[in-house]
């Protein structure tokens, strides 16, 4: 059974000038270990005249795989502090990477540690921040009188119509919460007097930001 987690919605790019050091903060949501990787090699290779190229990455819901590197930074004062981050805005499945071009002036472990730490959030809040919510999908068939209905019932109950389609009849597929499955289909069955069954179909997920369905 899917499992709702936290993740960002794409790939993710700011920076920040520190006592003269620039620290550019990405982001990407990765799926494997091996997109992680490829992921911080792209950013190696972008940047290969930096000082340091700093990573982090949490994988899987349970968030079983973790990496991180300092990157010649002393150490634990770069890449456990971009992990530190991942870890407390509760994400999975996202790999960082910290870039610093050395300005001159050295930050000291404390210093380090928050730039990182600023470098990190940055990135990921450019990535956007979601919480994904696992869904039921169902497919339906009815009359081309029933559908205003349906729409108007569905929006009051965060269900979302998609792939509409019109021929004899009106098909469309609806996403509806885990915990609202039993409702819906009683819903269906009420407004329809029995007529119109619902197909499940393959669970998905649903992107929410900020609380609001993406």
């Amino acid at each position: 059974m899917l499992q709702p987690y936290k993740t960002i919605y794409g790939p993710g790019q700011d920076e920040v000038v520190i006592q003269r050091s620039r620290f550019i903060g990405y982001a990407l949501p990765v799926a494997t270990e091996d997109e992680a990787l490829a992921f911080i090699e792209t950013i190696r290779k972008k940047h290969w005249d930096a000082a340091h190229n700093v990573w982090a990455y949490v994988i899987g819901i349970d968030g079983r795989l973790q990496r991180c590197s300092d990157d010649g930074e002393p150490q634990g004062t770069a890449g456990r502090p971009a992990l530190e981050v991942i870890h407390k805005e509760g994400l999975v499945d996202v790999a960082l990477v910290i870039t610093r071009y050395f300005g001159g002036i050295k930050l000291g472990a404390g210093g380090l540690v928050r730039a990182y730490t600023q470098g990190a959030k940055i990135g990921l809040t450019a990535g956007r921040i979601i919480q994904r919510q696992p869904y039921a999908s169902y497919l339906l068939e009815t009359d081309y009188s029933m559908i205003g209905r349906f729409q108007r019932e569905f929006e009051q109950r965060d269900y979302r119509i998609q792939n509409v389609s019109y021929a004899d009849k009106v098909r469309f597929s609806v996403l509806v919460p885990m915990e609202e499955r039993e409702c819906f289909h009683e819903l269906v069955t009420e407004l329809t007097a029995g007529q119109d069954s619902p197909v499940a179909g393959d669970d998905t997920y649903v992107n929410f930001e900020n609380g609001k369905m993406l």
